[in-house]
């Protein structure tokens, strides 16, 4: 894969989706790094249906800390893991009402050092809240990277670096939601949807699925 073909690759992402963005609800940055700490091993459509409830109710650190851990629950419970979720939910707002007035903040160590936070969720509130060029690797960016050879790696901190330095930096912002929303809707990993997709002949997939 050359810069020639990323390029292009990318191009034709903007072009059929020039301002592309996260599937999870959210209208602030807290919302969003909530929603994001409980899409972990979950679909953004379920976490999407528990914080409709929720955020009506409480949508600061300060409201949900004082919702407290087990009326959390009530809301979350439809949601995978969400006992601990709903602890490190509880630990995440009282830090962030301790150490930076409930406002979420904008560095990626201080991110990480919050309770259920790693780096991919770091990455994503980087990215999307704040406007950073930061790439969170999940299993559908880890799959397509690879997959296309647009940036292959071992793991996804690999991965991560590979993106960062080879995608062109004009369309660096929105990387991460193309990539994520092609190997949701189209480079999905049982059975690509190689027919239907746009970078078909400049991915270097050898195994491709003609439908």
């Amino acid at each position: 894969m050359n810069q020639r073909k990323r390029y292009e690759i990318f191009s034709r992402f903007k072009a059929d989706n020039p301002n592309p963005t996260t599937e999870l609800n959210y209208k602030t940055p807290f919302e969003l790094l909530i929603a994001v700490i409980l899409s972990a091993q979950a679909t953004d459509k379920s976490v999407n249906k528990a914080t409709d409830t929720l955020y009506p109710v409480a949508n600061t650190a300060q409201a949900i800390f004082d919702l407290g851990e087990e009326e959390l629950k009530r809301y979350i419970k439809t949601i995978g893991l969400f006992n601990s979720k709903a602890a490190n939910i509880i630990k995440t707002c009282a830090l962030l009402i301790e150490k930076y007035q409930g406002e979420v903040p904008e560095t990626r160590e201080a991110l990480e050092a919050l309770p259920g936070v790693g780096r991919k969720t770091a990455n994503v509130v980087l990215n999307t809240a704040f406007g950073q060029p930061a790439m969170a690797v999940d299993t559908h960016i880890f799959r397509v990277s690879n997959r296309t050879r647009i940036a292959p790696g071992k793991n996804v901190l690999e991965v991560e670096k590979k993106l960062l330095k080879f995608i062109p930096e004009e369309f660096l912002l929105d990387a991460h939601h193309w990539l994520i929303l092609h190997g949701r809707y189209v480079c999905v990993a049982r059975k690509p949807r190689c027919g239907a997709c746009i970078i078909e002949d400049l991915c270097e997939f050898k195994q491709k699925v003609i439908e």
